[in-house]
């Protein structure tokens, strides 16, 4: 098993950054794939990006690339969301997973096996 804990999140004005923090505890980190998700106010839980075990890949949801940036440290057993140019429509909180090693990356929140409590980001316009 694992547990993640996620950190950074907070209040921030449209256009600025912010960087989500995830440290896992538990379990060899390398064991896991990882991924963010977020989920809005009244609506469902939904992909924002995932790293490979390895680092070699990365994958992240349409509405996000090109601003989002997913990245893990192994060593520090850390993985990290670098959001910027955020818009209103990025405010949810953002969850932090793990799902069982693959050579390939998964989106779906069925697939992860572990989950954190959540951060909230509001971003105010």
């Amino acid at each position: 098993q694992v547990q993640l804990v996620e950190s950074g999140g907070g209040l921030v004005q449209a256009g600025a950054s912010r960087r989500l923090s995830c440290a896992a505890s538990g379990d060899t980190f390398t064991n896991y794939n990882m991924g963010w998700f977020r989920q809005a106010p009244g609506k469902e839980r939904e992909f924002v990006a995932a790293i490979l075990w390895s680092t070699r890949y990365t994958s992240y949801a349409d509405s996000v690339k090109g601003r989002f940036s997913i990245s893990r440290d192994n060593y520090k057993r850390t993985v990290e969301l670098q959001l910027n140019s955020l818009k209103p429509e990025d405010t949810a909180v953002y969850y932090c997973a793990a799902t069982l090693a693959r050579d390939y990356l998964v989106g779906r929140p069925d697939d992860y096996n572990y989950w954190g409590q959540g951060t909230q980001v509001t971003v105010s316009s």
